[in-house]
């Protein structure tokens, strides 16, 4: 008879994927904190921005779509950004219905001070840039075998 002890458990905690992305993904957003407080932000405030900074003005559907965030839940980080003075909402003119979020001037002068989040995630991580680019690919196709579920 195998005892249980030489048999890995198929629910050890330590051993379950979902365990590891959930404090990977805590641990991770909590280096980013006091990067982003400075700039007054959070992280999720963040991910909006930095869909801003590479594509603006977006649509609050294609904003949606881009952080895979329900409306619901991005209309308050975008409330939040327009009342610090970082982004815009109004009417698109091709189509009333839309909601345009564009980068104010002060919006789009916060790229330049967030260049240096990157480097210092990276130097706090204590992770070398290729090791990080492998562990993006990674998550990029969990992301996608979930999409397909």
């Amino acid at each position: 008879m195998i005892s249980a002890q030489n048999v890995e458990d198929p629910l050890d905690l330590e051993r379950q994927v979902c365990f590891a992305l959930s404090v990977a993904s805590r641990n991770v957003v909590a280096v980013y904190r006091p990067l982003l407080e400075p700039m007054g932000l959070t992280h999720p405030q963040y991910l909006v921005m930095l869909a801003l900074w590479g594509r603006a003005p977006l649509s609050v559907k294609e904003l949606s779509g881009l952080l895979a965030l329900e409306p619901a839940t991005l209309s308050p980080l975008l409330k939040r950004l327009e009342a610090i003075g970082y982004v815009t909402r109004s009417r698109a003119a091709a189509d009333e219905r839309q909601l345009a979020v564009t980068l104010t001037e002060e919006g789009a002068a916060l790229r330049e001070r967030a260049l240096a989040i990157p480097p210092a995630v990276i130097e706090r991580l204590g992770m070398s840039l290729d090791e990080l680019r492998d562990l993006h690919a990674v998550l990029t196709r969990v992301i996608a075998a979930t999409e397909r579920t």
